[in-house]
């Protein structure tokens, strides 16, 4: 164990200290945030490679998002965080990267045009949660599935307002999709209405449209 070694007094002193390094994370990220407009978050992969298909329309849905009046946020590291980075910039839209220190793979990318650097994940999702205006979730490991469903919990339990969710990628996600049907939905677990998060596409203009139709039929503009 991390603490084995430690009295419980100093493992005590630790964190009421950590406290103030959070608060700090916090203070910086919203002052950032607060003055770069509405945003949609780009979800997926760090391993991607550039010649995956998944790559390249990461990269077209981004710059559609921007051509629509969005900025894009992604997690600032490779794979289609950049790619949806690269989107934004060469459509000289604004390319937030929230980006996390990690000992392997995670470095902000080039394309990110408005950096925001974290120690804590549960701060930087905080950021993305509270400062985007929908959520689209290219095929990914753990992390993304963690964002995706932190996102969806806090719809469902109406601790945030409802926004539009695009899962890109019918063939990666459809599995998934059956699964929460017939396993979650079937025994009870969630709602029907639930079952409306999960929306599939494999065209990078139906994913942003998806997202424009939201606030037309909800009669809501994106939060500045």
């Amino acid at each position: 164990m991390a603490h084995e070694n430690k009295s419980w007094n100093e493992i005590k002193t630790n964190d009421s200290w950590a406290i103030f390094k959070i608060m700090a994370e916090f203070v910086e990220g919203y002052d950032k945030m607060a003055s770069i407009g509405p945003c949609i978050s780009v979800f997926g992969s760090a391993r991607t490679k550039t010649d995956n298909p998944y790559y390249k329309q990461a990269t077209e849905t981004a710059r559609l998002l921007v051509e629509a009046g969005y900025g894009v946020i992604t997690g600032g590291g490779p794979g289609i965080m950049e790619a949806g980075n690269k989107g934004a910039d060469e459509a000289d839209g604004k390319s937030v990267g929230l980006n996390i220190t990690l000992p392997f793979e995670q470095s902000c990318n080039e394309w990110v045009n408005h950096p925001v650097d974290f120690d804590y994940f549960f701060v930087r999702k905080v950021q993305f949660v509270k400062y985007s205006q929908g959520f689209i979730t290219f095929p990914g490991g753990f992390g993304t599935l963690d964002e995706l469903f932190e996102a969806i919990t806090l719809m469902q339990t109406t601790k945030i307002e409802r926004r539009p969710v695009v899962l890109f990628g019918t063939s990666f996600w459809s599995g998934m999709v059956d699964w929460v049907k017939n396993t979650m939905l079937a025994e009870g677990n969630i709602s029907p209405g639930d079952m409306e998060y999960l929306i599939m596409t494999d065209d990078p203009a139906e994913a942003v449209k998806h997202i424009d139709d939201f606030y037309k039929s909800h009669k809501l503009r994106p939060n500045f």
